[in-house]
């Protein structure tokens, strides 16, 4: 009777990001909700100006810019005594480079500026590169689960094993071992599905390579050598 044989394959791709989504926030703080307001509005108008500079260079790949927010609180001091109103006011920005050098350049200068704050960078890929790279990694998994499947068999002293199943981790549909079944025997490796990139932050702006990983369950029968 044929042993069935189920294993997880996983494969990883690392791959040099392509872009470097940098998200800013323009922000000013006063008592005077007028002068608060008109403080911002100048420092994200120079901003704008600076970015789309960046843009006509052929430097960035988007960037957006949201509306100003104006809130307004009373703070309390250590005294426990309620102060006058201050008025905050905020707009975020995010310019998605292509010249990640120019990036890294650009953070350092518009850094300095106090009302100007980096909330971080984000390493991307192209839709395209992303696509391609997730589908290498899906075929390095299917072949993991193959050659994984192949040294279970050898082990056992089966022949090839043949694929009768494959499927994303977690996907793979149940098939109990049928009790007191003689000569049958299941072999399994199971994990949790594993599709995705990471990116993490800049150091001396110089990006981590990208991770995208792939994994995938499989099920094949070997019949006796």
């Amino acid at each position: 009777m044929a042993t069935v044989i189920a294993v997880r394959g996983t494969a990883e791709e690392r791959i040099a990001p392509e872009l470097g989504a940098v998200s800013l926030t323009v922000s000013a703080s006063g008592a005077e909700r007028d002068a608060t307001l008109a403080r911002t509005t100048e420092s994200r108008d120079a901003l704008i100006a600076a970015v789309q500079g960046l843009d006509d260079s052929g430097a960035l790949d988007t960037w957006s810019a949201g509306q100003l927010h104006i809130s307004s609180h009373r703070p309390w001091n250590n005294e426990g005594k309620q102060l006058p109103v201050v008025h905050q006011v905020n707009a975020d920005v995010e310019v998605v480079f292509t010249d990640l050098t120019k990036l890294g350049e650009w953070v350092s200068a518009v850094s300095v500026n106090g009302r100007v704050s980096v909330g971080g960078i984000d390493w991307r890929l192209t839709d395209a590169t992303r696509k391609r790279t997730q589908e290498a990694a899906q075929r390095a998994a299917v072949a993991d689960a193959v050659t994984k499947a192949a040294v279970y068999a050898a082990a056992l002293g089966l022949g090839a094993p043949s694929p009768v199943e494959l499927a994303d981790t977690g996907l793979l549909t149940a098939q109990p071992v049928p009790p007191g079944a003689p000569g049958e025997r299941m072999f399994a490796m199971r994990a949790s599905a594993d599709m995705s990139g990471g990116g993490g932050g800049p150091a001396q702006f110089t990006p981590a390579l990208l991770v995208i990983a792939a994994s995938v369950e499989a099920r094949f029968t070997a019949e006796p050598a």
